[in-house]
This record gives structure tokens, C-alpha cells and sequence, in this order.
């Protein structure tokens, strides 16, 4: 069997290897804005656990979340299927009422400051939970949350219902910091750190999801690293640790599939398998495995996407370098354009790992973003919108709309946001070939539109 194995994997290496000799980008090609990076080292991880038949989290993913919580600048957490679930089980377990401290065991109702500019699982957890999002408006060009809104929130907030703030860094790139953290400190507020777009940045040295009481990640095909989907909610409590495993597997007592992962028929992490677990019959004996002490979810990761996320670790410094230098190449494209761009700049004391290239088009007789945008498209270059623009003119959100308000005049920047925003890709796939077609591609727009 080992020599099938092996035959298996050499033939994994020379399909991978003749595939990538066949793949040359030429004009006309599609530019996409991002995309896995792997070798055949994420196929022989993937194809190792597949035939291993332990299908579901194992050994695998819980060696990934031994790895993954430093990158977060945390010591624990918990691997998930998605970015979008990561935030999920952050917010939902700030619902338990077994595990945590009394300050991180909310009620319905309890509100949260978030960024009206966002992407829909970062504040649709608070709704799911009985939460309430408070909106606040963005900063133009970085389309951060305003912090100085925040604060003139939490001063008004005078009988204490916000309990906590919630935002994405976005593409990478964070707010001030300092002034976040003194806000957070000063109305003893839980923060809820999203950071999917920013994994290998840093504020004043420090690693983004550093400063959150949890931090989420996404490891989705677009992000920094991919495990296909997947996601990560990082700690440094290991009771929060705990409570959240709870929440992924359904809610379960039982704490194995954190510590001991696998086969329990040999022993179990607390070593009390059998035993008087059930609150509401004490003469029972059942079985720990079978016992619920939250109403959870299912969100648990398949082990082979650990696998091939052990092998991403490994390519993360590359990645993240490539990002960054992407970022200044496409930097050099627009920057004799900024009369009609505004461009990404790192905050202070920032230094993303830039998910993205942030364009906002200032307001001109020359063209409005959609030309510019279906030029690009047109050309082959693929875009995408800042996400949600105002999430409130969204349909789902209709009920959160305030009424009598006009939602242009109340968020004018989160208007400039969904109006003009833009982005272009930074990641490892983009070779110096295709950016210069990007630059050519933008000077024939600029010569043509001004």
C-alpha cells in the first residue's frame, strides 16, 4: 500500500508540474484579482487525509490550531469551515451561559458599534444573536470606521447598553489603534476583532487580532492563505477556547474533539466519559459525548482542509511579501492620477499586508467608476466593489433602516463608498507581466477618459 502511495503522489507531482508549464498568462487572459496559491504539497497533504478515511476534524486540524493562534498574536483558538462562521461563533458565544466571565454573557437586545460599511457576516452575527448593531459612518479614503462618531456614540450612550464594537480592518489596512483601544478601554467594551483582510499586519509592530477580547480569520481562496473555506477564531481564554469548541460541535459538552481528537475508545480528554452528566436526571449515567450544554451549531472544518492549511503556514512569508510589493507596483500605476483617485494609504503606525488595492473615484466631469470599472472588465481585468457599500440599502436589511432618516444625507461617506469604491487584487498571482498589462490597460483609460 505504501508503494501505491507513493506512486500516487509522483503522479500528483507531474500533473501539478505539467500543469503550471501550460499556464501562461497572455493578453487577453483573464486578470484575476486573486486566487489559491498551492503546489503539490497542498495535493499530497489533501489526497493523504482523504485516503486516511478520518474525514472529519482530526489530527490534522488540531495541529493547525496549535500552529495558526501566534499569527493572530493570540495563544488559543479554534479552526472553523468558514470566515464567515469564525464570526459567527465569536459573537454567538457571548450568548453562553455556562463557560465565560459574567462581562462576556450578554443578553438579547445588547448593542454593538459597527461600521455601516462592511461585509454582511460581520454584523449578520449580531442580528442572529438578538444583538443590535449601531451604526457609525466610514472615513474617506480608508473607509475605516470614524472614530470620532464612535465616540460621540458612546458618549451619548447614557444608560451603558452598548456593550461591545465590532469591525473589519479594512483590506488589511487598520484605524488608529491607540485610539480604538483607549475608547474600548475607557466604556469597558468587548471588541470583536474581524480580522479576514488582515492577517500579516501590524499596528505599531503589533500583529492585527492582537487587540481583540477574540479575532476572527478567513482562509477563503481569496484571502492571505486558503484551506478552500475555512476560518479561525483566535483567543487567549481558555475557557473561551472551550465555550466556542462548544458552539462549533453542535453545542456538545464534551471537550475531546478540542484536546484529544479522533477515536475516544482509548480514553477521553477528561477521562469521565461515563458518568451523571445530565442536570435534569442525576440518577442517569450517560454518556459526556451526548451531552449538550449550549445550543450550537455544526461548523466544524473537514480535516483535509487542515492538511493543506498546515502546508499554506508554510508558504505564508512569501505571500504575504508579495502582497506587499504588488501593492506598491499598482501604487506607482495611479499615483499620477490622484487628481481623480483616491488612493490607499497605511494609517500610521500601520503595516498591512495589503488584501487589496482600494480605489475611490473623487467626483469628475471625466468618467464616474462604473466607466471606469467596465473598462476594466471589458479589458479582461477583474474588479470587485468594496462589499456591502451602505449596508442599508440593501434588501435585507430594510428593517434596520431608521425612519424619517435619509440614509445619503445621515452617512455621506458610506454613500462615497458604495457610489465610487473599487478595488483591485494584490496577491502572489499577480506577476509583473500582468501588471504591467493593468498599467497599460489604466494609462489607455486616463488618455481616452481625460
Amino acid at each position: 500500500m505504501s508503494d501505491k502511495m507513493e506512486q500516487i503522489l509522483q503522479l500528483i507531482t507531474e500533473y501539478v508540474s505539467e500543469k503550471k508549464l501550460n499556464e501562461k498568462w497572455e493578453e487577453g487572459d483573464w486578470v484575476k484579482y486573486s486566487g489559491p496559491h498551492f503546489d503539490e504539497k497542498e495535493y499530497h497533504a489533501a489526497v493523504k487525509s482523504l485516503l486516511s478515511e478520518w474525514l472529519i476534524f482530526g489530527q490534522n486540524a488540531s495541529q493547525f490550531e496549535k500552529e495558526f493562534p501566534q499569527l493572530l498574536g493570540k495563544k488559543r483558538g479554534i479552526l472553523t469551515n468558514s470566515g464567515s462562521s469564525a464570526n459567527l461563533l465569536m459573537t454567538s458565544v457571548l450568548r453562553s451561559q455556562n463557560k465565560l466571565p459574567k462581562k462576556y454573557r450578554l443578553e438579547a437586545g445588547s448593542k454593538f458599534i459597527t461600521p455601516i460599511v462592511c461585509f454582511p457576516t460581520t454584523i449578520n452575527p449580531l442580528i442572529q444573536n438578538g444583538f443590535e448593531p449601531v451604526f457609525v459612518d466610514v472615513d474617506i479614503p480608508s473607509l475605516n470606521l470614524n472614530l470620532d462618531e464612535v465616540e460621540q456614540v458612546l458618549k451619548n450612550d447614557t444608560n451603558k447598553e452598548i456593550k461591545g464594537i465590532i469591525f473589519a480592518h479594512v483590506l488589511g489596512n487598520p484605524p488608529d489603534m491607540d485610539r480604538l483601544m483607549s475608547l474600548v478601554k475607557q466604556y469597558d467594551l468587548i471588541f470583536l476583532e474581524d480580522a479576514c483582510d488582515a492577517l500579516g499586519s501590524t499596528y505599531d509592530g503589533k500583529k492585527l487580532g492582537s487587540y481583540g477580547d477574540l479575532a476572527s480569520c478567513s482562509f477563503f481562496p481569496a484571502h492571505h492563505m486558503t484551506t478552500g473555506e475555512g476560518g479561525f477564531v483566535a483567543t487567549n481564554s481558555a475557557a473561551t477556547q472551550m465555550a466556542l469548541s462548544s458552539y462549533r460541535d453542535w453545542g456538545r459538552a464534551c471537550y475531546c474533539n478540542t484536546l484529544k481528537p479522533g477515536d475516544v475508545t482509548s480514553g477521553t480528554a477528561c477521562g469521565n466519559r461515563f458518568k451523571n452528566w445530565l442536570d435534569g436526571n442525576k440518577a442517569l449515567t450517560y454518556d459526556h459525548r451526548y451531552v449538550f450544554d449550549e445550543i450550537g451549531y455544526n461548523l466544524k472544518p473537514l480535516d483535509l482542509q487542515a492538511a493543506m492549511g498546515l502546508e499554506q503556514l508554510k508558504k505564508l512569508p512569501e505571500m504575504e511579501s508579495a502582497r506587499r510589493e504588488n501593492f506598491d507596483k499598482i501604487y506607482s500605476i495611479f499615483e499620477k492620477y490622484e487628481d481623480h483617485f483616491h488612493l490607499p494609504k497605511a494609517t500610521e503606525k500601520a503595516d498591512p499586508c495589503w488584501f487589496g488595492f482600494l480605489l475611490l473615484v473623487k467626483d469628475n466631469d471625466s468618467f464616474t467608476k462604473q466607466d471606469f470599472v467596465d473598462y476594466m472588465e471589458y479589458n479582461k481585468i477583474q474588479t470587485r466593489s468594496y462589499f456591502t457599500g451602505n449596508v442599508l440599502y440593501h434588501p435585507a436589511y430594510a428593517h434596520l433602516r431608521p425612519e424619517g432618516v435619509d440614509l445619503e444625507e445621515r452617512y455621506p461617506n458610506a454613500h462615497i463608498a458604495t457610489a465610487s469604491s473599487v478595488f483591485l487584487g494584490t496577491y502572489i498571482g499577480y506577476t509583473d507581466e500582468k501588471i504591467e498589462y493593468i498599467k497599460k490597460v489604466v494609462d489607455t483609460f486616463m488618455e481616452v477618459m481625460t
